[in-house]
């Protein structure tokens, strides 16, 4: 989930930048660190409905899907067995801000540039230790492919 926020140096309207939501997560693994808002897909469910539900339980937004980023699928990717994620990238309501809920801590939009200085967390590490300065399972490798998108877009 992105926006657009004004750069602070200008005054210029189409001078912005993008910030990225993260939630903290509230249970393991990877307790305390970050992640992008996501989960299971409930039976009967489509990846689009979860992506928007869990959206909803993690930040309190109702999010439009703008955009498959991708699918990804390494066995090793978390530690609780092999997941595979459908990321999307989603754009939240104007105005807004988001309300952590349900598996998340906190949920707090970043600047890039604070997201591309977090460390991506070991998965051979021990998953229950909290850091808040991490990046949970491979989701900042998810990130650097939502950011090829936006940065085509610009």
């Amino acid at each position: 989930m992105y926006r657009k926020r004004k750069g602070k140096e200008s005054n210029d309207e189409n001078e912005y930048e993008y910030e990225i939501l993260l939630i903290q997560r509230k249970n393991p693994p990877f307790q305390g660190n970050f992640a992008l808002p996501g989960g299971f897909v409930e039976y009967n469910e489509s990846v689009e409905e979860a992506c928007i539900r869990e959206a909803k339980e993690e930040t309190n937004l109702d999010v439009q899907i703008e955009k498959l980023i991708g699918v990804y699928s390494k066995p090793d990717r978390d530690p609780r067995g092999h997941t595979i994620t459908a990321a999307f990238l989603c754009i939240p309501p104007e105005n807004l801000y988001p309300l952590a809920g349900d598996d998340a801590k906190n949920a707090k939009f970043f600047r890039i540039s604070e997201i591309l200085n977090m460390q991506l967390t070991s998965f051979r590490s021990d998953i229950s230790k909290s850091d808040d300065f991490k990046m949970a399972f491979d989701h900042k490798y998810i990130i650097e492919d939502a950011l090829k998108f936006l940065k085509e877009k610009r």
